[in-house]
């Protein structure tokens, strides 16, 4: 089953994991079996439509999904997929 890598801020909505494995055969499903596990996690990946919100990065292995078929990259079974928040200061 691929891994969900999850980043220190929203571990808070994963009981505290640093990795979920995760069933599904695109990013989409891999993201509905994550919100099935730990819904309180929803809202801080997606908006009010069901996009994901803006700040969102997912990357399989070295690649964002934004530069592959977003939402519908195909994952395999033992990938790694990472979620990135975007980061601003000023």
């Amino acid at each position: 089953m691929p891994v969900l890598r999850i980043p220190t801020p929203l571990r808070a909505y994963t009981n505290g994991q640093a990795e979920v494995t995760v069933s599904g055969a695109n990013i989409s499903e891999a993201l509905v079996d994550l919100t099935s596990q730990y819904p309180t996690i929803k809202p801080h990946l997606f908006n009010d439509d069901g996009g994901l919100r803006p700040f969102v990065n997912l990357f399989v292995g070295e690649h964002n999904i934004k530069d592959l078929q977003g939402v519908d990259t195909p994952i395999k079974d033992g990938e790694k997929i990472m979620i990135i928040p975007s980061i601003a200061g000023g």
